[in-house]
């Protein structure tokens, strides 16, 4: 299986093309998770060929940085672990802002250094544009970072190519973080081709589209009030019937053509997209982390790619992308 894994060069770094996703292991959205499933998630990646882990603050609101942390501490190698992390985002009683206020962002890398129990972070990025002020000055401060030594390379998440451009008029940007996924495309038309062309490597994030793609939800699946998918609009009826439809299908043609699962599928069809360096992948225990031993040794060939968005195209009718995820915009 060594053999068969598959890495991408990022500032001259060896990543692996799936990385670890912790927003369900910080336990505010997805449901609950144990602090130990969570850290012996975080140490099973090696077992699969990954070293690759992202994170937020927001995630957990700190906790699965600390997670992270002690699941470093445990391992003893801090230099075996890439971790991505991220600033931006502020959150109080009456929502969730982003905010790249050069002072905030600042002051978010020392704590996310502290819960990480890090002196450096191999990728920081800004989470979200902060409209309210220029991108330049978001860009500054990583600049500064970047300089100082105390982050190995920069980068950006939810960003547009206007909001690209405007971030490397001052800083070098190495790679952008946006949601895709088979039931979400909107990079294919502008950000993925920029990302190309100025070799930015690009993360996916919602790879299996919060779970819709794991194959295993039915009309009948339940969620806790904590779960982020109540409020998400592919969840609602009648639009979760028909992603349903969609996964019943193109499972059936990822076992009839290449004798995988749908969840398979659709993780390498986002690893063969023209300019995709990574694709995240959530896991709340090691079990979790299984079925990425079935990603490496194959790919998609272009007939296989038009007959998925034929699938995708006649059973989804009523589309919708990950917009309900955008902060607000602070006053």
């Amino acid at each position: 299986m060594l053999a068969a894994m598959e890495f991408f060069a990022l500032n001259f770094v060896e990543v692996s093309r799936i990385g670890l996703g912790t927003w369900a292991i910080g336990g505010s959205e997805w449901g609950e998770v144990s602090e130990a499933d969570a850290i012996a998630a975080c140490l099973a990646i090696f077992d699969h060929g990954i070293n690759l882990i992202d994170t937020a603050p927001i995630y957990g609101y700190g906790r699965a940085e600390e997670l992270i942390g002690k699941a470093m501490r445990q391992h003893g190698h801090r230099e075996r672990f890439f971790v991505a992390t991220k600033a931006g985002l502020e959150w109080n009683e009456r929502g969730v802002f982003a905010n790249s206020d050069p002072a905030r962002l600042r002051r978010e890398f020392e704590d996310s250094l502290q819960r990480l129990n890090t002196d450096y972070v191999d990728l920081y990025q800004i989470h979200w544009p902060d409209t309210t002020i220029p991108i330049e000055r978001a860009a500054e401060t990583l600049l500064a970072l970047y300089e100082e030594g105390r982050i190995r390379t920069i980068g950006v998440s939810n960003f547009s190519v206007v909001q690209m451009e405007a971030f490397r008029r001052v800083a070098p940007l190495h790679s952008n973080q946006p949601p895709y996924n088979l039931f979400e495309r909107a990079i294919d038309d502008e950000v993925l081709p920029y990302c190309r062309e100025h070799s930015i490597a690009v993360l996916t994030y919602s790879s299996l589209c919060r779970s819709l793609l794991a194959g295993r939800l039915t009309l009948e699946t339940k969620f806790s009030e904590d779960d982020i998918r109540r409020v998400d609009p592919k969840f609602q009826p009648p639009r979760f019937a028909q992603y349903l439809q969609a996964v019943s299908r193109l499972d059936a043609f990822a076992r009839e053509r290449y004798g995988k699962t749908v969840l398979e599928l659709a993780v390498r069809w986002v690893l063969d997209r023209p300019g995709v360096s990574a694709a995240l992948w959530g896991a709340k225990r090691p079990s979790q982390l299984d079925a990425v031993d079935g990603i490496w040794g194959w790919k998609l060939d272009e007939a296989a790619m038009v007959e998925i968005d034929a699938i995708v195209r006649e059973s989804v009718t009523d589309p919708v992308g990950p917009e309900y995820l955008t902060p607000e915009v602070r006053v």
